[in-house]
């Protein structure tokens, strides 16, 4: 892999994963807020070391594992630097799998943004799909049908992963439904610090989720994702130390963020379908999308 092409793909890889966890830096700073001193000062060490080495090291790792059983563990985080023939058979044999289960988790990602959260409008058209919520459930089970059908056409197990990547999108909105309903009550100085801590733990597992997913748009390979969602992992944490106040002005990250979702889950359905897309292709998208974002947030500041 030429060395151009890796920088470019750990850039977009720590692009996304900063811009996806914004709103996890917003409730980590919040709630560590109502924390004592000495609880804070553990959550941003040991807390950081379970989100980059646990969660964003061991899931992406795992998931190459559990859709290439035949390599093994180890196999599984050295396979895509190997030059073994099997190996690479392997890996491109069942990376369609994967890859349709993460385009279609970042596809239901995009469209029950566009849908039903609440959003700053950044773009023409989006205070008209909002208001248009009650379709999410509609469009995404007519989506799901549609990609099952033709995944069956090509590999069973394609059309497994895909509803794979529908179940994994409810069960982590599910997670994220419950956090939104804890946090208040979570931000009462009465309970514990510990409390907290393991609340936030689980908050962070579930948003890293996202970006652990998405990475695969980039590359399939394991050591560049732990580098490049470790790196990422690292700029949330200075996010929720520093500049959580001044982020929040920046109205319109996220929706860089949901539309880098958009095109990522596009390009990792085309892929599963055998459609060649060059590893370049996502970090500049990425960059392109968060950057007009980021500027037109900026122009708005006061």
């Amino acid at each position: 892999m030429e060395i151009i092409s890796i920088l470019l793909i750990l850039l977009g890889l720590c692009l996304f994963e900063t811009i996806t966890s914004i709103d996890n830096a917003i409730i980590n700073a919040e709630v560590l807020s109502t924390m004592q001193q000495k609880a804070r000062k553990w959550f941003l060490l040991w807390g950081l070391l379970f989100a980059v080495f646990i969660i964003r090291g061991i899931l992406p790792w795992l998931i190459v594992w559990m859709t290439t059983p035949s390599l093994g563990p180890i196999g599984a985080l050295t396979a895509t630097f190997s030059s073994d023939p099997k190996v690479i058979e392997a890996i491109e044999s069942s990376s369609p799998v994967l890859l349709i289960a993460g385009g279609t988790f970042m596809i239901f990602l995009f469209f029950h943004w566009l849908f039903i959260e609440p959003k700053n409008y950044g773009l023409f058209g989006e205070r008209f799909f909002h208001r248009k919520g009650v379709w999410f459930f509609a469009i995404v089970s007519v989506f799901l049908t549609i990609i099952v059908w033709f995944a069956l056409q090509k590999n069973p197990m394609m059309a497994f992963g895909a509803v794979v990547g529908s179940t994994a999108f409810f069960i982590t909105h599910g997670f994220k439904q419950y956090a939104e309903q804890s946090e208040k009550e979570l931000m009462k100085k009465s309970r514990s610090d510990i409390s907290k801590i393991f609340y936030l733990e689980v908050i962070d597992a579930t948003f890293s989720i996202d970006g652990v997913i998405g990475a695969f748009a980039f590359t399939l390979s394991v050591p560049l994702i732990l580098l490049g969602n470790g790196v990422g992992a690292f700029v949330v944490r200075e996010l929720t130390i520093r500049n959580i106040d001044r982020i929040k002005k920046y109205l319109y990250l996220k929706n860089g963020a949901m539309y880098s979702i958009l095109f990522l889950g596009i390009i990792m359905l085309l892929d599963s379908f055998g459609f060649h897309i060059p590893n370049w292709i996502s970090p500049l998208i990425t960059v392109g999308i968060v950057g007009y974002f980021f500027y037109k947030s900026k122009s708005e500041i006061v």
